[in-house]
């Protein structure tokens, strides 16, 4: 059987999340794998919890055929004929990772990417993206409320903390509720409403911010019926919520032409942004959708020049849960880190200044968001994880790629096989 190894998280210093939690590194040893387990202090499980599973600690992995972490591994970091499993954030073709998949290809590695590992559906069986919802909507409520200050207006949303200065997810929720409570009782300021909350998807990250945003008073809008339902609204005791769909966001090209979900899927370059008509409702914007360079950008640069300039806008706040540097929401740069979560955009001077002053739009970017509630949903992770391993550690590798018996899921999702990229990514070499 092929020893494991869990490394320690070095990309961001607040990477307290694990892929494989204590209690299931204990069913592995029972069943005869051998775990080495790379000591760190930050990590939500500790140590100690590690060795009384059965694994070994150490400094650095030594002869681990199989390396299992969470976020991308650093250049130069990959012995040939290992087995590495991890979010490499290589699949759109992403260029800043191109150097990361060249080093993995020139020292002969297995790479298996989380994000692929899907059933036959193409479902993702492995994710953290109800916790980059639940822990990126908290903190967006959070920093309304911190912005609504800065302006002058102060909500019951200053109770709200950022998500990582909770003991649990059951604690930060306890905290909405009461904002909840308080807003059905007494309502919010007049200049902060009608209040309406826009989520962009409606897959795993959007039902994570949809969990907590209703637990609040919340009704909820079509958005085709938006304008007509808020014009005139002075509603103070209660929360709008629209979720836009594929439909809402984008149109044909050809204005002849119906909206077609998977013509929109397998020709993006025929469709054009819609989702402008929609903006000046909003007073947050939950972006929670996946998107990559060949759609639509939904807010551009260009249009929050126009917005501001018209003086006064509703919109007061994005919490860009999708996270793509200069991508949907063009104005964000690059994502935060949970140290330092959010900027203020000015749009005339399309530059950002960290925090919460500033002239613009503040946006929260945390690229790590699941980080913030670090045991349940490493927890969940692990749970996914553990049914595929019992076969990876038995597997031969010594064989072509074709032979290779390994779950079917976790071929799927295998990039690289002998520093070859495998036929379903061979794509990426254009990207390279």
């Amino acid at each position: 059987m092929h020893k494991i190894g869990i490394r320690y998280e070095d990309k961001y210093k607040m990477e307290r999340r694990v892929a494989l939690v204590p209690e299931h590194v204990k069913q592995l040893v029972d069943m005869g794998v051998e775990v080495e387990v790379v000591r760190s202090e930050k990590r939500i499980f500790k140590d100690e919890e590690y060795a009384a599973a059965g694994a070994t600690l150490v400094d650095e992995i030594t002869d681990s055929d199989i390396v299992i972490g969470v976020k991308e591994m650093p250049i130069g970091y990959f012995k040939k004929d290992k087995t590495y499993i991890f979010f490499s954030h290589t699949i759109k073709g992403q260029s800043y990772n191109m150097p990361l998949l060249k080093d993995m290809i020139d020292s002969q590695v297995n790479l298996i990417d989380y994000e692929k590992i899907e059933d036959d559906q193409g479902r993702r069986l492995i994710f953290f993206g109800r916790f980059a919802g639940l822990a990126g909507m908290i903190n967006s409520l959070w920093s309304l409320g911190q912005r609504w200050q800065r302006m002058g207006i102060d909500t019951p949303f200053l109770k709200i903390k950022q998500t990582h200065h909770y003991n649990s997810l059951e604690e930060a929720k306890a905290v909405v509720r009461e904002v909840g409570d308080f807003i059905r009782e007494n309502g919010l300021p007049a200049s902060a409403s009608p209040m309406v909350v826009g989520i962009t998807g409606y897959g795993n990250v959007s039902k994570g911010a949809q969990e907590i945003l209703d637990l609040m008073p919340v009704e909820e809008i079509d958005p085709k019926d938006l304008a007509k339902r808020l014009k005139g609204d002075t509603s103070r005791k209660i929360i709008y919520k629209t979720v836009f769909k594929e439909e809402d966001l984008s149109k044909p090209l050809d204005a002849s032409k119906e909206f077609d979900l998977q013509e929109y899927y397998h020709h993006p370059e025929r469709f054009e942004s819609q989702f402008e008509q929609y903006v000046p409702h909003l007073t947050l914007l939950m972006n929670c959708m996946y998107w990559d360079d060949r759609y639509p950008r939904i807010i551009t640069k260009d249009y929050l020049e126009q917005l501001y300039k018209k003086g006064d806008p509703k919109l007061t706040v994005i919490g860009d849960v999708t996270c793509d540097p200069d991508g949907s929401i063009e104005a964000l740069h690059e994502g935060t880190t949970i140290e330092d979560p959010v900027f203020v955009y000015n749009p005339f001077t399309r530059k950002p200044t960290m925090g919460f002053d500033g002239e613009g739009l503040l946006i929260m970017g945390v690229d790590i968001l699941p980080s913030e509630l670090p045991r349940e949903s490493s927890q969940t992770f692990s749970d996914a994880l553990i049914g595929f391993l019992p076969d990876l550690v038995r597997a031969d590798f010594n064989v072509s790629f074709d032979e290779l018996q390994i779950p079917p899921p976790l071929k799927r999702a295998m990039i690289l096989f002998k520093g070859v990229l495998t036929p379903d990514y061979r794509y990426l070499e254009e990207h390279l």
